[in-house]
């Protein structure tokens, strides 16, 4: 069965809201701290109201789910770069599913879309960030044609963790 990718509206906000807590309970578990995950769910709300203003507010940003049978099982962002050093490239700053849609091809359909708007759009290479530590999901970025760039940085997720650059270039 296939899924279909839908543009987020402010209506969706607290369903969307709601989805990224529980992709990244799913996503980070063993990753960032349980304490961290544990709490996420209390942040609901704020989250909510950050998304409706975002979804809004953010032309040059694109907000997606998909859903099957009607149900919101993944989410999907995408956007130029936001790196200074690819003014020129696109990015895919979100793309989470629920565990329990893993391994399904669920994942690939939401990157094949994404990959083909970044291309509409111009871009002749699209980046992401992904922790150093979850090497789930660096396997199925690899899997995807993305290659690491080299490029990390430190962010803080309720500890101090490595995030890798993702590089994908364009076929022509």
């Amino acid at each position: 069965m296939r899924i279909t990718l839908q543009k987020a509206r402010p209506e969706d906000a607290y369903d969307y809201a709601a989805l990224h807590v529980a992709c990244w309970q799913d996503a980070y578990k063993g990753i960032v701290p349980d304490e961290y995950l544990e709490r996420m769910p209390r942040e609901v709300e704020q989250r909510t109201e950050r998304f409706m203003k975002d979804l809004v507010e953010q032309t040059d940003c694109f907000f997606y789910y998909a859903a099957l049978d009607g149900k919101m099982i993944g989410r999907l962002i995408f956007n130029k770069s936001r790196d200074a050093d690819k003014p020129d490239a696109g990015e895919i700053s979100a793309i989470y599913l629920l565990a329990e849609y893993w391994d399904k091809g669920y994942g690939r359909e939401m990157m094949d879309y994404a990959l083909a708007r970044l291309r509409e759009m111009g871009y002749r290479e699209a980046g992401l960030w992904v922790l150093e530590e979850n090497h789930r999901a660096r396997r199925f970025y690899e899997r995807c044609g993305f290659v690491s760039d080299g490029t990390k940085k430190e962010i803080t997720i309720g500890k101090p963790l490595i995030e890798i650059r993702y590089t994908f270039y364009m076929q022509e």
